[in-house]
C-alpha cells in the first residue's frame, strides 16, 4: 500500500505498508493462531480446532475501524469476523482466555517488528555514506559559523564526523529500545491469566515462542514504559538526522554554495536548486516532538487497563515509526547525493588561521567510536 498524498513525507512506501489496514489485521490473525496452536500443544483446546483456525490466512479489514467505535476495542468486529469463517467446533475456542489488550498489543509489536529492519537498511547506507565523505574530505578547510555568522575554520569531514557521531550514539539507544519494546503481551482479563490457573505463565512462554518474541517477566498492560522509550529515542534520532537536513539547506543557500542536492527543481523558477531531500527530512521529522508528547501524555493509564490513554497509542506509536523512517530515507538520500564544493568553502573560508590538528584527531575520534 503507498504512502497516501496527505502523508506522502511522514512515511515512506514501504512503512507504510508495514502499517496497513491488511498488515494490522494480519498481525492480530498471527496472534490469534498462535494463542490457539499454543493451547493445542499443551492440551488446553483440541488440535482439530487449533488446525482450522491455523488455516485462516487473511481477515479483511474493511469496515473493521467503523465498528470498532461501537466496543472501543478493534477486536470485537475482527474476532465476529474471524469466527464466522470457522465451524462453530473451532470457533468456540477461538481467543480463549485472551484479552482484546493482549491482540492489539502484540499485534504492533509484530508491525514493529517489521519495521526495524527497513530502518536498519537506510541507517546502515547512511552510516556508510557518512564516513566515506568525512574520510574524502577530511582536508577540505571550511568556514566554521557559530550563531550563524562566520567564526573560524574547521574542515568538511570533522563536520560529517560530528554527524555520524550523534546518529550512530542515538541509533544505539533506539536499538536498545527496540529490543526493549519487542515483548509479547499476553495477560489474559486483568494480566493475571487466571482463565489457565497456575499454567498461565507456561502457555505465555509457548505464545512467545511460536511468534519468535521474548516473553517479558509480566504483562505490561498499564505499564508503558518500553514504548515510550522506543518513542522517545525515535523523536531523537529523527532530531540528530534533522540537524543533517539543516546544515544542507543552509548550506545550500546561494550566497554560501558549499554543497548541494542532486533534486529539488522549482515549479516557476528553472534556475533555482531546491535542498528537495532536506526539506522532506525537516518536515517528517518536525512531527516527532508532536507525536512524543502525545505518548507521554497517555502513560498515566487507569489500574489494570486504560479509559483512552492506550486507545491512543496506535497512530502515536505508527506515525513515530513512520516519521522517522522518512526522515532517515531522506538524509540518506540526500548525502548519497550530495556534491560538496571545496574550492568554494576554501573561498568562503578567506584568510582566517587553519591550525586543525585537533580537529582531525576528534575526526577520528568520532569515526572510530563505532569500531
Amino acid at each position: 500500500m503507498p504512502a497516501r498524498l496527505i502523508d506522502g513525507f511522514a512515511t515512506t512506501d514501504a512503512l507504510a505498508e508495514v502499517f496497513s489496514d491488511e498488515a494490522v489485521a494480519g498481525a492480530m490473525l498471527r496472534f490469534e493462531i498462535a494463542l490457539a496452536r499454543a493451547q493445542a500443544r499443551l492440551g488446553m483446546i483440541p488440535q482439530a480446532a487449533a488446525e482450522a483456525i491455523g488455516k485462516l490466512d487473511r481477515i479483511g479489514a474493511a469496515g473493521l475501524a467503523w465498528q470498532a467505535r461501537e466496543s472501543a476495542t478493534l477486536v470485537i468486529p475482527f474476532l465476529r469476523v474471524l469466527k464466522s469463517r470457522l465451524d462453530p467446533a473451532a470457533a468456540r475456542y477461538v481467543h480463549w482466555g485472551s484479552t482484546s489488550q493482549d491482540v492489539l498489543d502484540t499485534a504492533l509489536v509484530l508491525l514493529l517488528r517489521a519495521a526495524r529492519p527497513i530502518l536498519e537498511s537506510d541507517r546502515e547506507r547512511l552510516e556508510r555514506a557518512l564516513r566515506a565523505l568525512s574520510d574524502k574530505h577530511a582536508g577540505s578547510l571550511m568556514q566554521a559559523r557559530t550563531l550563524l555568522q562566520p567564526a573560524l575554520a574547521t574542515t568538511f569531514g570533522y563536520k560529517v564526523a560530528g554527524w555520524y557521531g550523534e546518529l550512530h550514539r542515538s541509533w544505539r539507544r533506539l536499538a536498545k529500545a527496540f529490543d526493549e519494546a519487542l515483548q509479547l503481551q499476553f495477560g489474559g482479563a486483568c494480566g493475571t491469566l487466571a482463565s489457565y490457573g497456575d499454567r498461565g505463565p507456561e502457555l505465555a512462554a509457548v505464545v512467545a515462542a511460536e511468534l519468535e518474541l521474548p516473553p517479558p517477566a509480566g504483562p505490561w498492560h498499564a505499564h508503558r514504559d518500553c514504548l515510550a522509550a522506543l518513542v522517545a529515542n525515535c523523536g531523537i534520532y529523527a532530531g540528530g538526522l534533522a540537524k543533517i537536513a539543516r546544515d544542507i539547506a543552509l548550506l545550500m543557500q546561494s550566497e554560501i554554495g558549499e554543497v548541494a542536492e542532486r533534486g529539488g527543481g522549482s515549479s516557476t523558477m528553472p534556475h533555482k536548486r531546491n535542498p528537495a531531500a532536506s526539506v522532506v527530512a525537516l518536515a517528517a521529522a518536525a512531527r516527532l516532538p508532536g507525536l512524543v508528547a502525545a505518548f507521554l501524555a497517555a502513560m498515566p493509564q487507569e489500574h489494570e487497563r486504560a479509559a483512552g490513554g492506550w486507545q491512543s497509542e496506535w497512530p502515536t506509536v505508527a506515525g513515530a515509526i513512520q516519521a522517522t523512517g522518512s526522515t532517515l530515507a531522506a538524509v540518506a538520500d540526500a548525502i548519497d547525493g550530495l556534491t560538496v564544493d571545496s574550492a568554494r568553502m576554501r573561498a568562503n573560508l578567506g584568510g582566517v588561521p587553519t591550525d586543525l590538528g585537533a580537529a582531525e584527531i576528534f575526526r577520528r575520534r568520532l569515526l572510530e567510536e563505532s569500531e
